[in-house]
């Protein structure tokens, strides 16, 4: 039985301080989560604003499920596609400037759907070194030819375009960077996109609900719009809910109706869900002072690395990731934090290049003053 390879190469990740483990949260998600039976001042949930424990999408979602019952029952194309899904469908469309959106399960098959539906073995990928999993994977799927350029170096990006031939070209990137908290220089590839007749796919999982006009995300904050521009955000992080969308022109998502084999092979997600993220929709436009709450909770932790012996890499978003660099100190002082109360992740390749572990902490406008300075406190506590 080929067991002992398998758990062989498990030890080697130990050995490498590279295994990973799960651990058992046993409270709704908040600043405060109980996990393995303790209580824990929490810096590595991805709910933004907030959101995910909110009473208003509780209520809504015992609503949603009251109604339409807990599954949806077949896939969209099927029987599964409710009214309920049609109007969520529609609002993001209208809240995020585009024609027309299409819901997926989740993120990972939202991206996996849309490059494998638009381009194929004539066509060539061109994708940032630092794009997430999802992208990478999709690119693969897609059989097309794949060329990556360096983490957002506009310039190595053109020389790669200038190179290429016949066939289509999409540009695919993250607009935040979820390891390292900055942004694609969005402009500037929409300038390439209009240069060599290329689509660019924007995935926003991390800038929805956070970033932009009323957390219209990393379009509207960068103050971009383009028939060109395939944008993808998840509904699982700001918006406290789950699953995730693509917003195109109405061609774009008719496509991937019929080709994306994420979207017609599987079932819809509940319909209680949709119902969920509408009512999340109402809370991120009016939540200015959620966002403008976060932005000081940003600048307050900054300011309190000043005398750590770590740096908080450059990032003006409410992913704040300390370069640690070795493997085993991160998860030291992932575990030191843990021992005062506080969770944080110890983040390590291959999710980041090698020597470059992190702990990956990431505020919340459910966060308070006092929460940042009691994490400040324990790092300064573990530097001595």
């Amino acid at each position: 039985m080929p067991f002992s390879d398998l758990q062989r190469d498990l030890e080697g990740f130990a050995s490498l301080g590279l295994l990973r483990q799960r651990h058992m949260l046993q409270s709704p998600q908040s600043p405060h989560i109980n996990v393995d039976g303790k209580s824990y001042l929490s810096f590595c949930s991805n709910d933004y604003l907030g959101l995910a424990n909110h009473p208003q999408l509780i209520a809504e979602l015992q609503h949603g499920a009251a109604k339409y019952g807990v599954g949806a029952g077949a896939a969209h194309l099927v029987s599964g596609h409710t009214q309920i899904h049609h109007e969520l469908e529609a609002a993001l469309a209208d809240f995020v400037g585009k024609p027309a959106a299409l819901l997926f399960s989740t993120g990972y098959m939202a991206n996996l759907g849309v490059v494998q539906a638009l381009v194929g073995r004539e066509d060539t990928v061109f994708a940032d070194k630092l794009n997430h999993a999802s992208l990478n994977d999709a690119m693969l799927l897609s059989r097309a030819n794949v060329q990556r350029y360096r983490h957002n170096d506009i310039k190595h990006l053109a020389q790669l375009l200038e190179k290429t031939g016949k066939g289509r070209k999409l540009i695919i990137t993250d607009a935040v960077f979820s390891m390292d908290g900055v942004l694609a220089p969005l402009p500037g590839l929409l300038a390439l996109c209009e240069r060599h007749d290329a689509w660019l796919l924007v995935d926003d999982a991390h800038g929805f609900g956070v970033l932009g006009e009323g957390g219209r995300g990393t379009l509207s904050h960068s103050g971009i719009a383009s028939p060109r521009i395939v944008y993808m955000a998840t509904l699982g992080k700001a918006a406290g809910v789950s699953g995730a969308f693509v917003a195109a022109e109405q061609v774009v998502i008719d496509t991937l109706v019929n080709h994306a084999h994420s979207y017609v092979y599987t079932t819809a997600t509940p319909p209680a869900l949709a119902g969920a993220v509408l009512a999340s929709m109402q809370l991120m436009e009016q939540g200015d002072g959620l966002r403008a709450h976060l932005q000081r909770l940003i600048a307050q932790l900054r300011s309190g690395f000043h005398e750590l012996p770590w740096k908080l890499m450059p990032s003006n978003t409410a992913i704040q990731p300390m370069l640690v660099g070795d493997n085993r100190q991160a998860l030291d002082l992932s575990e030191g934090l843990r021992e005062r109360g506080i969770w944080v992740a110890a983040i390590r390749p291959p999710t980041v290049p090698a020597g470059t572990a992190r702990l990956r902490i990431t505020l919340s406008a459910a966060h308070r003053a006092g929460d940042v300075t009691r994490l400040i406190e324990a790092l300064h506590e573990l530097a001595r």
